[in-house]
């Protein structure tokens, strides 16, 4: 029997052998990147990341049982603000840290940071009803912290055990399971696309504090290739990266692998995150945080929460949340200046979406499955969007961080001389999406616009066929004579033309 097995195999061989040689060059190999970001920023960004629009992000860890911040600040750096590292050196220098004041009253001085880990249960997480939540948000992708600047795995990491001496990952401490890979099944299972974020740094890690380039090799890198290669993420969002430059954090060698040999190369795709000379770079698509994004040519996507905070902040009321209609109109100003909106949920440490997060996401998604189509695989018309007449406001876009994006002061209506949005468009094959903040009235004109003989124009949701006309160089689109608010009650509406230039 162990004879007959080797001539097969020999036979197979020679086969496959032949056959190899007898394929054109072209496809015996497959494209290689050097390790150099000259190379690797050569490579196309995968379709599906643009044609997506809408992503969910997860920030849910350690942190998550505490839950507390200012209503100024990120919850998930509480560990960083109280102030008690190993170090012993307040994180907030030249004033009071409050997240330590809080800690002080609520855990006492003597309750460590880390001792959080066993009050971290997720006893109540529903994978499969996370999923249907995004599903349901219209969201395409979905992006879990995977590990945050805590250094705590959301997988079993046995990197994350040894560099930090104790079991400081969900498997061995806390939930006693493998939250990144319940999920990642549950998203796929509904056919989202699911990706992780990945902190490179972590604050107080042993190894971190003492000797990077070993931080970097002997727990990073490795660990880095253990959850790729097991969890095959469709999509990497890199942080943490501020402190070295990427030749440190070796990213250069780390992203030849990763499109060379990684079991996802194909697919992933990857943020701008992977050193201090990084963003807006080099890399995949260009990241903004909480600003009203960006205009360029390059793939982008603006991440915020729907309060303050990425991670869950108990400390925030209903006035700190933005609304469904501001989510939604924050989504179609993005999508229509060529962005992606990564938007935040922070879970609570027992594994509930909290209600006022998952009521935001399913209004959104209503509104996407009546409109999706002017949304999902569109892109740039030669302009994003019509104004009032008046004076337009100053944008305030190309920010990387943290500046004032209130999208009701341009959607609101129009008072004083203060110009606001009318439209906001996109466009797919032979079709512009004007889609606007508030309902029209009777007509809107739709200025600098030139019909045809087999222009159609529709109100999309209710698939209602508008009459329109030609009046000099715009098209007039005459509308019911019905406030159709009590059917969207998001007050936003997509029309369709076809066949206009």
């Amino acid at each position: 029997m162990k004879q007959k097995y080797s001539r097969i195999s020999l036979g197979v061989i020679i086969g496959v052998l032949f056959i190899l040689c007898s394929m054109p060059a072209v496809t015996a190999y497959a494209a290689q990147y050097e390790a150099n970001w000259e190379s690797l920023d050569k490579r196309p960004m995968p379709e599906w990341f643009q044609d997506a629009k809408f992503g969910i992000f997860i920030h849910w860890g350690v942190y998550s049982v505490p839950a507390w911040g200012p209503k100024d600040a990120y919850a998930e750096w509480y560990w960083n603000r109280m102030g008690v590292g190993v170090d012993g050196r307040p994180a907030d220098k030249n004033k009071t840290s409050k997240t330590w004041d809080f800690h002080k009253k609520v855990y006492g001085e003597d309750f460590k940071y880390q001792d959080f880990a066993h009050q971290f249960k997720a006893e109540l997480f529903d994978p499969d009803h996370w999923a249907d939540v995004f599903k349901n948000a219209g969201a395409k992708y979905v992006v879990l912290t995977s590990k945050h600047h805590e250094g705590f795995c959301l997988w079993p990491s046995k990197q994350a055990n040894q560099s930090w001496g104790r079991p400081w990952n969900s498997v061995d401490i806390g939930p006693k399971r493998d939250l990144l890979g319940d999920l990642t099944e549950s998203v796929r299972n509904v056919d989202l696309k699911m990706g992780i974020y990945y902190s490179l740094y972590e604050w107080y890690n042993p190894l971190w504090n003492t000797n990077r380039e070993v931080f970097v090799t002997e727990h990073m890198i490795p660990q880095f290739k253990d959850i790729v290669t097991n969890y095959q993420p469709s999509i990497i969002f890199s942080d943490g990266e501020w402190d070295m430059p990427s030749s440190d954090w070796k990213t250069e060698e780390l992203m030849a692998w990763l499109f060379n040999e990684s079991p996802c190369k194909d697919d992933v795709v990857i943020n701008d995150r992977w050193g201090k000379e990084c963003r807006h770079k080099h890399g995949g698509y260009f990241t903004t945080e909480y600003t009203a994004g960006l205009e360029t040519d390059s793939p982008w996507e603006e991440s915020r929460g729907m309060g303050h905070s990425y991670g869950f902040n108990r400390n925030e009321n209903l006035e700190n949340y933005k609304t469904p209609r501001e989510l939604l109109l924050m989504l179609v100003d993005l999508v229509s200046r060529g962005g992606n909106l990564l938007l935040d949920i922070g879970p609570d440490a027992d594994g509930t979406i909290p209600v006022i997060m998952e009521q935001r996401l399913i209004a959104m998604g209503q509104w996407l499955q009546a409109n999706g189509e002017a949304i999902y695989g569109t892109q740039t018309w030669t302009k994003n969007r019509q104004w009032s007449n008046g004076d337009v406001p100053k944008a305030n876009y190309d920010k990387q961080y943290m500046v004032k994006y209130d999208v009701n002061e341009v959607t609101g209506a129009k008072t004083g001389e203060k110009a606001v949005v009318d439209a906001f468009f996109t466009q797919k094959d032979n079709n512009i999406y004007a889609i606007t903040p508030r309902w029209p009235g009777e007509k809107m004109v739709f200025k600098n616009m030139k019909a045809s003989t087999n222009s159609k124009v529709t109100l999309l949701g209710m698939n209602i066929p508008l009459q329109w006309k030609t009046q000099g160089e715009n098209i007039v689109v005459e509308f019911p004579r019905l406030n159709l608010d009590k059917a969207c009650p998001l007050k936003v509406y997509a029309i369709k033309l076809t066949n206009v230039e």
